[in-house]
């Protein structure tokens, strides 16, 4: 009699799903899903719901393999030893194998005043709230958008193209773009008409309901301030007993199987492999996922389960429904000096978030059907130089 393995995925983003539906290729695997809504979230398109020109929100059906069971819950607690899930509903839930596929959260804001009056813009339920707060403006109203990545430069040019007085306050400005990309992203971000306030004494220090305080003592009026500095974690697994980083992401090997249990799998923004976690984006789910899916089942079959491969080769950012950037990157996410401005980088912009909603469905249909991994060829080098092995690591080519 074939023995049935059961697999728990805990998140339905986007290396959740790729996960999950690549996991169906073996008929003697049980997938369950497990995630706090029943709507997939295309986060890299959630400042369109604050100009309403996009839902950003699906039915899983239209994603998830048949094979998949959905269960709309939320993990409260990993007991790796019994492997076992404690939900929020009160229920249990065990496993054979887990990915870990949480995600991540909004950054939470630590300077005086932000948790009691700074909107946050980096999940579904907190754009919700931020539009409804936006319904209560006049655009005569100032709106502070502090950051300097690409949710805080998203968020402001939708803003500011939408009307809005809009400040955007960062120690940075799009630190990861070549400085070629970063001179016109300055440039495009003022006609749209969104004052730049960006230095080390633009740093926010204090959040009230009338204004913010820069570093440099600097007040500046914001009837509205959106916090859009980065992302954190969620502490579930730390909370677990797990081991994770400084971040709170799950630490894994290559294989990205956690350092704890042969039987805990990570994937996307949730993973810190070999202490060489991705940057957190969609382009590294879309990658990781399958790859977790893989290691699992290559446990289940008594195959050794191959290192990841992940390549980047750009960065996108949506500026107003009109423009956009597309920054060219090395694989290893280093900006090259080429970058696609304007109505193509939106054009650009908009074909990458429509494929890669088409990825989730075709791997839906066609589990493991477009396995081709990629690969940065300077991670070798770099996981060396960080345990100790080198002392010198060889430039990138």
């Amino acid at each position: 009699m074939t023995t049935r393995r059961n697999v728990v995925v805990i998140g339905g983003g986007y290396a959740g799903v790729m996960a999950a539906n690549r996991l169906t290729r073996r008929a003697d695997v049980d997938v369950v899903l497990v995630n706090p809504r029943a709507q997939f979230v295309e986060r890299i398109r959630l400042h369109q719901l604050l100009s309403q020109t996009y839902s950003p929100s699906h039915d899983f059906a239209e994603l998830l393999a048949e094979r998949v069971h959905l269960l709309v819950d939320s993990v409260t607690r990993i007991h790796p030893d019994e492997r076992r899930l404690e939900l929020a509903s009160g229920g249990e839930l065990g496993y054979d194998y887990l990915v870990y596929a949480a995600g991540s959260t909004s950054a939470g804001a630590q300077v005086p005043g932000a948790a009691e009056h700074a909107q946050q813009v980096g999940s579904l339920e907190e754009a919700q709230r931020l539009e409804a707060a936006l319904h209560l403006l006049s655009t005569d109203d100032p709106i502070t958008v502090v950051g300097g990545g690409p949710t805080a430069i998203e968020t402001a040019a939708e803003l500011a193209e939408r009307g809005h007085r809009v400040t955007l306050a960062a120690e940075a400005l799009g630190a990861t773009l070549h400085p070629r990309a970063r001179r016109w992203l300055a440039r495009r971000m003022r006609r749209l008409g969104v004052h730049l306030l960006v230095g080390p004494g633009s740093r926010v220090t204090a959040v009230t309901a009338q204004e913010v305080t820069l570093a440099d003592g600097q007040p500046v009026r914001s009837a509205l301030t959106v916090w859009a500095a980065g992302f954190g974690l969620p502490d579930l697994a730390a909370r677990s007993g797990l081991s994770t980083d400084a971040m709170g992401r799950l630490r894994t090997d290559e294989t990205l199987t956690s350092i704890d249990s042969p039987h805990i799998v990570a994937a996307g923004d949730a993973a810190a492999p070999s202490g060489l976690p991705l940057r957190m984006s969609c382009q590294a789910a879309v990658q990781l996922g399958p790859q977790a899916a893989e290691t699992v089942l290559g446990q289940i079959s008594g195959e050794p389960p191959r290192p990841i491969g992940v390549a980047f080769v750009a960065l996108c950012l949506s500026l107003g429904r009109r423009a956009g950037l597309l920054q060219v990157t090395r694989r290893n996410d280093a900006a090259l000096p080429v970058h696609v401005p304007g109505r193509g980088g939106a054009l650009v912009k908009e074909l990458i978030c429509s494929g890669t909603l088409a990825q989730l469905r075709f791997e839906a249909r066609h589990p493991g059907r477009l396995d081709g991994w990629m690969s940065d060829p300077g991670r070798t080098r770099r996981l060396a130089v960080s345990s100790g092995a080198t002392q010198e690591m060889d430039p990138e080519r």
